[in-house]
């Protein structure tokens, strides 16, 4: 296709996915349980930290963490005693067990009595130099900065490493990112949606390449790169909104592109 077909076809493709049926199929439904602005960043960080495998466990895996947490996310991260913290760890999701959700749940406490939240420490770094990098970059140092076991870093993404960082891109797409489709929340004000970065991941990584949008071979932060470089020509204010073409056509479609 030629740029212009492309983007009219994405932009098409944005429109069908992007909407409240789609909420029903997705992980993004957990966060969607709740109201209060806390409640629902620590739903989206939690069920965003364990999204890789088949969606129908994350979402039944993640719906287990909200009822041990009494399905209220942030009165438990700030009162839970040390016995139902150590209620967590009967939970197990793939390699995250529940010694990691544990610390999950003590460092989440830790950020939010002393250093203003997790909006504030995405916030504080993305200010650094007005990336989702340093924001990252930032968010990773805040969140391992209380004494845990090396096991725990592999579940929070290394953007010094190459990482693309899927999970923690998804979340803020969840949490940033505002239109009229009812999907995304858009309750984080301070970063932009221009700056975000899309949740790359093996289907929208197969789908862009097969649509020559993308030539990187590996999932990592410079194909990451990449493909921001060119979805950003197609709309500068809200590129992260072809997350839904270009899942969609890989999830729901079962296509790595329209040409198949």
């Amino acid at each position: 296709m030629h740029i212009p077909e492309l983007k009219q076809y994405l932009d098409q493709k944005v429109i069908l996915y992007n909407q409240p049926a789609y909420i029903y199929s997705d992980p993004i439904q957990i966060p969607h349980r709740y109201f209060r602005k806390e409640d629902i960043e620590i739903a989206a960080f939690l069920t965003a930290t364990i999204a890789w495998g088949q969606r129908k466990s994350i979402i039944k895996n993640a719906s287990f963490l909200m009822d041990l947490m009494e399905n209220t996310p942030y009165d438990f991260v700030m009162h839970a005693s040390d016995g139902e913290l150590q209620n967590l760890q009967q939970f197990v999701h793939r390699t995250f067990n529940g010694l990691d959700c544990e610390f999950f749940i003590r460092s989440l406490r830790n950020i939010y009595l002393n250093k203003g939240g997790l909006e504030k420490v995405f916030t504080d770094g993305y200010m650094l130099d007005n990336t989702v990098y340093s924001a990252l970059n930032h968010f990773r140092a805040a969140f391992l900065a209380i004494d845990h076991t090396k096991h725990v870093e592999k579940h929070i993404s290394d953007v010094n490493s190459n990482s693309a960082a899927k999970r923690l891109n998804m979340m803020l797409r969840w949490l940033v990112r505002s239109d009229d489709g009812g999907v995304d929340f858009g309750i984080w004000k301070n970063i932009p949606m221009s700056a975000l970065m899309m949740p790359l991941d093996v289907h929208v990584g197969n789908v862009g390449r097969a649509l020559g949008l993308l030539n990187r071979k590996q999932n990592d932060w410079k194909a990451l790169e990449e493909l921001m470089n060119v979805l950003r020509m197609y709309d500068k204010n809200d590129p992260v909104k072809y997350d839904y073409a270009l899942f969609g056509i890989g999830v729901f479609e079962n296509k790595k592109s329209a040409l198949l």
